[in-house]
C-alpha cells in the first residue's frame, strides 16, 4: 500500500473570515480563497477556518469543507448535536450547494450533466481520478451563464465560460475533476489543468466560489437559503 506524503505548505492567508449569520446553534460564513478548512498535520498548516473560529466559538465543528483555493459559503455547527443533524442532511443529499466558476475555453452546450465516479489513489496524492471500477458515484450539473474573453497583456484573447455548477454528490475535488473531464478545466486549478492553457499561468486563484447553500435549520425548522456574491 502506498503511503500518502503531504508536502503542501499553505501560504499565509491575510483575508478574514466573514460571518454572515450566527445564532446559538450554527454559523454561516464566507470563506476566503487560500485558507484551509481544517488545520493540516504539518504544524506549518495550522491556520484554517476551524482554527480561527474555535477561538471565538469554543466547541464549533465543521459540517463540510471547501478546498483550500475555493471561496464561499460554509455552515459551521456550534455543538455536536447540531453537527450530527446537519451532517444527516448532507448525507441524505437534502442540502443544495451551488457554485460559480470560470472555465477555460467555450463550452459547446448550454447545460449538461457529468456522471463519472471518482476514486482516491494514494500514489497520485493529492489528485483524485475518474475510475468506473473503484470510484464512488459522482454527479454534477452545469449551466452556462456567459461565454466571454479575457484580454491578455499581449492583446490576445483568452476564451472563458462562466458557469453555475451544482454537485449532486460531495466527492473530494468533484467539480474540479468533472470540469477537466468536460475538456474545460476551472481557471486557476493547479491540479486538473486550469493553468496549462497559454495565458492562464498568472491566474491569482482557483476561480471557484460556493455561491449558494440551502438547508433546513436543525432547531427552528426554517429553510435557510444563503447567498454569497461571486468575487470574480
Amino acid at each position: 500500500m502506498s503511503t500518502i506524503i503531504d508536502t503542501f505548505i499553505a501560504p499565509p492567508c491575510r483575508e478574514e473570515i466573514e460571518i454572515l449569520y450566527q445564532d446559538n446553534h450554527l454559523l454561516l460564513i464566507n470563506k476566503p480563497a487560500g485558507l484551509l478548512s481544517l488545520s493540516g498535520k504539518n504544524p506549518r498548516n495550522l491556520d484554517s477556518v476551524h482554527h480561527r473560529l474555535v477561538k471565538q466559538f469554543p466547541g464549533c465543528t465543521l459540517v463540510h469543507r471547501l478546498d483550500f483555493g475555493t471561496s464561499g459559503l460554509m455552515v459551521i455547527a456550534r455543538n455536536k448535536a447540531i453537527n450530527a443533524a446537519l451532517c444527516q442532511q448532507f448525507s441524505q443529499r437534502s442540502v443544495t450547494k451551488i457554485y460559480r466558476a470560470l472555465l477555460c475555453g467555450h463550452l459547446d452546450d448550454d447545460e449538461g450533466v457529468i456522471d463519472a465516479p471518482i476514486a482516491k489513489d494514494p500514489a497520485l496524492f493529492p489528485l483524485m481520478s475518474i475510475c468506473p471500477i473503484n470510484g464512488k458515484p459522482a454527479r454534477s450539473r452545469y449551466r452556462v451563464i456567459e461565454r466571454t474573453h479575457q484580454v491578455l497583456e499581449d492583446g490576445t484573447l483568452l476564451p472563458l465560460t462562466r458557469v453555475e455548477l451544482t454537485p449532486e454528490t460531495g466527492r473530494t475535488h468533484q467539480l474540479r475533476i468533472h470540469c477537466q473531464l468536460l475538456g474545460h478545466p476551472i481557471l486557476g486549478c493547479d491540479l486538473y489543468g486550469g493553468l496549462l492553457q497559454a495565458g492562464t499561468g498568472q491566474t491569482p486563484r482557483l476561480m471557484l466560489h460556493a455561491s449558494a447553500l440551502n438547508f433546513v435549520h436543525p432547531v427552528s425548522g426554517e429553510r435557510i437559503n444563503a447567498r454569497s456574491a461571486c468575487p470574480f
